[in-house]
């Protein structure tokens, strides 16, 4: 069995997860735009804005990731009474497996962080928050519900920002709680004084935390080794997780006892909430019983996945998946995507300036008819996104016996061709949902089909897109080539 086959069977294991968590909760806005020229009025950049995201930020974006990765999480923060709060709140609202207690706090404000990107670098960051530790009232509100909340949870995360929530001893308290019920606490750390933290089960400072803590350098292997050791030892804390950049994570007990995990990452486009994956994801697994070591190896992959997307992203259970499978057969980057996954690599691909192409079929036994439509549907856009039916619906368009390939193999065989970018697997008898949700650039159909035939025809057209017939390789199909083997 392969190194990865074991973490395979751990993904199965995630939705088990159950897993509380608390922290600073804030508003990440992204805001895109070109630079084409410097100011007149001081030797700056002058930001063009083209368009804004918005999404779960801070300890939110780790209550997302949980859910992302399947786990079930009851997120418990602080907002004030103010528009961000209220959007923070529909945005929870909208998220599967997760419910939420956000406490608001007239006299505070929502923390919000607007991020400026052009050609896919961050300009500037702006900051617009309240930081100062919660009152009595709402210290006693937020541990009324944690107290309430680790009834039903098997794992606490703290999601330490440093804007309040956690602060003045409130981390400890509640460290205290969930351990003497047996529950581990997976800690986001803050600032140097790790005895904010003590009993915790594993702390996850970044190289930096990690020499300010020390005062002294976390650069080489041994240097980190000796640093999280240390933390440790004083601070009483079960386990340290340092994660390291491009240099990956090491997992440190004691100066004796640690295991280094080298970086995933294949592309690079943001850094932003990759901290925030890890956490989440190690919280998940080993509130669904799996290893820290396990635990870690499964995070190292996650952190891989979100930073090769833009903002701060979730890696969904099938990103994890796709991701195994497909080192497992040793054939490169992940492609073989969800929907919710394909749509977050469709708005890095855009951001980037790139045209999305789509085409869809069977492609039970790919033959050179199916390379011509697809090399044709590349040739057309700058990413190509195909979407392939499940084995329920080539069934009931091809018939019972088939397809011959089950839907994991066909898609692996595309998601192997240089020219195929994405792979989403659908169920209904037609991509329409695909199409719709996605909204590629330019659709792209084989020529035995006219416009009025295409169901998919009226989305596209609907919002603006091209639709282009393909020529077709005659004497190419997959009902002959099984009539040839069968006679």
């Amino acid at each position: 069995m392969s190194d990865v086959a074991p973490l395979l069977l751990c993904i199965e294991k995630l939705e088990k997860g159950r897993v509380l968590c608390i922290g600073d909760v804030m508003l990440d806005r992204f805001v895109y735009g070109n630079v084409e020229r410097i100011s007149p009025e001081a030797p700056i950049p002058v930001f063009q804005k083209l368009s804004e995201v918005v999404m779960l930020g801070g300890a939110g974006n780790v209550a997302r990731n949980i859910a992302g990765l399947g786990g079930k999480t009851h997120f418990i923060s602080v907002v004030g009474n103010d528009q961000a709060g209220r959007d923070l709140t529909t945005q929870i609202g909208s998220l599967e497996n997760l419910d939420a207690r956000l406490i608001t706090d007239a006299s505070r404000k929502t923390s919000i962080k607007t991020r400026y990107i052009a050609s896919g670098q961050q300009m500037m960051r702006a900051d617009d928050e309240t930081i100062s530790p919660i009152d009595e009232n709402i210290r006693k509100m937020v541990l009324d519900a944690a107290a309430l909340g680790l009834e039903d949870f098997s794992a606490l995360v703290l999601a330490d920002y440093g804007k309040g929530v956690l602060s003045a001893g409130i981390a400890g308290e509640l460290i205290q709680i969930a351990r003497l019920k047996g529950i581990p606490v997976i800690v986001d750390p803050q600032g140097s004084n790790y005895d904010n933290y003590m009993g915790a089960t594993l702390v996850t400072p970044n190289r930096k935390e990690l020499a300010d803590a020390i005062g002294l350098p976390a650069d080489s292997t041994e240097e980190v080794v000796s640093a999280a050791a240390q933390i440790a030892r004083q601070s009483g804390i079960d386990a340290v997780l340092a994660t390291r950049s491009h240099d990956g994570m090491t997992l440190v007990r004691n100066a004796h006892n640690y295991k280094h995990f080298q970086t995933n990452a294949k592309e690079v486009f943001d850094v932003s909430g990759a901290g925030d994956t890890v956490v989440a994801c190690i919280a998940t697994a080993v509130s669904a019983g799996i290893s820290i070591e396990d635990a870690v190896a499964l995070a190292n992959a996650a952190a891989g996945i979100v930073v090769g997307k833009v903002g701060t992203a979730v890696a969904y259970v099938e990103d994890l998946t796709a991701y195994l499978q497909q080192q497992e057969r040793a054939t490169g980057e992940a492609k073989i995507l969800n929907l919710a996954s394909a749509l977050d690599c469709a708005s890095v691909w855009r951001n980037r300036g790139l045209k999305l192409g789509f085409t869809n079929g069977c492609f039970d036994l790919l033959h050179p008819g199916h390379l011509a439509v697809l090399n044709q549907a590349k040739a057309a856009c700058d990413k190509l996104i195909v979407g392939l039916n499940s084995d329920a619906s080539t069934k009931r368009l091809k018939g019972d016996e088939r397809p011959i390939q089950t839907a994991s193999a066909r898609a692996a065989v595309l998601a192997s061709l240089e020219i195929v970018d994405l792979v989403v697997i659908f169920k209904e008898d037609t991509p329409a949902t695909l199409v719709e949700a996605l909204r590629p650039e330019v659709f792209v159909k084989g020529s035995d089909y006219s416009l009025e035939q295409i169901p998919e025809a009226k989305v596209v057209q609907g919002y603006g897109g091209e639709i282009v017939l393909a020529k077709l390789a005659h004497g190419h199909s997959t009902s002959a080539t099984i009539a040839r083997i069968v006679d």
